[in-house]
C-alpha cells in the first residue's frame, strides 16, 4: 500500500475563530503511534476535542479536530507529526511503510548556562522561549544569589538536532536577549559528555526528604481530603458487543492531555487499539469509545488483566499529575510529579505550565530542579521549586497549589 508523502498528513486549519481545525493522519501503524501523535498536539499547545481512529493493524487513520493558540506553527507541526509515523522509503515520490530495525540514537545534551538580574516571572520567560525553540529541558538547576542575581543551568536536547551549529547556538542566545534584554549578564551553550549526564541525574531512588506517601500515588474509592483530582472516573470493559475485540467505554470530564493520557496508558499495557472515538460534550464531560485487542491480536478476557487496566487508566485520568506544597522548616517546596512513557519521554510543557501559573500567581522561585526517581517501580518526573517568601508567601498555599493544578489541568 502506498501513499505520497505529502499527504501522511493533512492539516485543514479553521476558518472561523472558535472552530476546530482538523488534522487527518493516513500512515502505517506500530503500537503507541496514537500516544506518540497526541504527545506531539500537547507539545503544540492545542487540545483535542473530538476524535476518530481506525487500524487494520498494518495502516491506520486517524482524524483529529483541535482548538488552540491562534498563532500555532502548523508547517512545523505537520513535520513532527509526519517524522513520529514509522518510515517509510522513497521510491519515484511513492512511499511505502518500512519497519522500525533499530531504536533510533539517543538525542545530545547541551548545557545552557546563563547569568542574569533576578525579576519576577523570568523562569517562565527562558522556558516559554525554550519551549519555542524546541528545546526539550531534561533538567534544570536554578539558584538565587543574595545580591539578586539568578544562575540557571538547564541540560537541554534539540528536536531540530542542530544545537551543535554556531548558527542555532547564536539563534537562541539571540532569543534569550530578546526575552532577558538588560537583566542578561552572560549566556553560554556547550555540548555535554555523557559522564556529565549521567552524573547530572543524580541517584534514580528518592532522596530522605521525600516519601512515597508524599505524592498520594494510590487512588482510594473516596479520595483524600484535600487530595487535587479531576471528577469521578466511569470505566467500563465489555466483551459482548464484538466478537474480535473488547469494548472499553470511558466517561469523565476533560482535561489538558486526555487523550495523551488514555493512549500512554494504553501503550504501556501494550494494547492495541482498532476503532476508537472521542468527543467532549456538554459541561466538557467527554465520551470515549475504544475497540481494543492485546499484543497476540486477542480480546482482553483475564479478570486480573481487566482489573489492573481499569484501575489504571481511573487513576491516570483522576491525576495524571501529582502536585502538592510541603514545608521545610521555615520554607515552602512546591512537588510536581508525572509519570515517564516506556520511551524515556515524560509529558511535555509541565515545567512551563508551572512557571506560568507562579508568575500569574506573582509568586517568587528561589532554587528549582527537575531529576527522575523511581517510585513504586515506576520512573517518574520530578519538579522541585522552593517558593520564593520574601516576606512571607502572600498568596495563601492552598491557592497555589489549586492555580497550579488548574494551569497544568488547562482549567485556568
Amino acid at each position: 500500500m502506498g501513499i505520497l508523502h505529502e499527504d501522511v498528513v493533512i492539516i485543514r486549519q479553521s476558518e472561523k475563530a472558535g472552530e476546530p481545525s482538523v488534522i487527518t493522519i493516513n500512515c502505517p501503524d506500530k503500537t503507541g503511534l496514537g500516544c506518540d501523535l497526541c504527545r506531539i498536539i500537547l507539545f503544540f499547545g492545542l487540545s483535542i476535542v473530538k476524535g476518530d481512529v481506525s487500524t487494520d493493524g498494518k495502516w491506520c487513520y486517524l482524524v483529529f479536530w483541535v482548538v488552540g493558540k491562534s498563532e500555532t506553527r502548523w508547517n512545523l507541526l505537520k513535520s513532527r507529526l509526519v517524522d513520529a509515523c514509522p518510515s517509510c522509503f522513497s521510491a519515484s515520490g511513492i512511499s511505502f511503510y518500512r519497519s522500525e530495525l533499530q531504536p533510533p540514537k539517543p538525542s545530545d545534551v547541551f548545557l545552557l548556562t546563563f547569568c542574569c538580574h533576578d525579576r519576577r516571572g523570568l523562569l517562565h520567560d527562558v522556558t516559554r522561549v525554550l519551549c519555542e525553540l524546541e528545546l526539550t529541558i531534561k533538567k534544570v538547576k536554578i539558584s538565587t544569589t543574595p545580591d539578586g542575581k539568578v544562575m540557571d543551568m538547564f541540560f537541554i536536547t534539540d528536536t531540530r538536532e542542530l544545537l551543535h551549529t554556531n548558527e542555532r547556538r547564536n539563534e537562541t542566545v539571540d532569543y534569550l536577549k530578546a526575552v532577558l534584554e538588560d537583566a542578561m549578564i552572560s549566556c553560554e551553550i556547550e555540548k555535554v559528555g555523557p559522564e556529565i549526564t549521567a552524573s547530572s541525574q543524580g541517584s534514580l531512588f528518592l532522596p530522605s526528604e521525600i516519601t512515597e506517601d508524599t505524592f498520594g500515588l494510590e487512588m482510594s474509592n473516596e479520595n483524600s481530603s484535600g487530595l487535587l483530582t479531576s471528577s469521578r472516573v466511569s470505566i467500563t470493559l465489555d466483551n459482548s458487543l464484538s466478537p474480535a475485540h473488547t469494548l472499553v467505554q470511558i466517561l469523565c470530564h476533560d482535561h489538558k492531555g486526555l487523550l495523551y493520557d488514555i493512549m500512554r496508558t494504553l501503550k504501556e499495557y501494550n494494547i492495541q487499539i482498532s476503532y476508537g472515538r472521542f468527543s467532549i460534550k456538554q459541561r466538557r464531560n467527554c465520551e470515549i469509545d475504544l475497540f481494543i485487542v492485546q499484543s497476540d491480536g486477542k480480546k482482553l478476557v483475564d479478570p486480573s488483566k481487566q482489573r489492573s487496566l481499569t484501575a489504571r487508566l481511573q487513576l491516570e485520568l483522576q491525576r495524571p499529575l501529582r502536585v502538592t506544597l510541603v514545608s521545610r522548616g521555615p520554607d515552602t517546596e512546591l512537588l510536581v510529579a508525572n509519570p515517564v512513557e516506556l520511551s524515556g519521554k515524560g509529558r511535555p510543557l509541565v515545567f512551563h505550565d508551572i512557571t506560568l501559573a507562579l508568575k500569574m500567581l506573582n509568586t517568587g522561585i528561589f532554587l528549582a530542579g527537575i531529576r527522575r526517581h523511581i517510585i513504586r517501580e515506576r520512573e517518574w518526573e520530578v519538579y522541585r521549586v522552593l517558593l520564593d517568601e520574601g516576606d512571607g508567601l502572600s498568596v495563601p498555599k492552598n491557592k497555589i497549589e489549586e492555580g497550579i493544578w488548574k494551569m497544568l489541568m488547562g482549567w485556568e
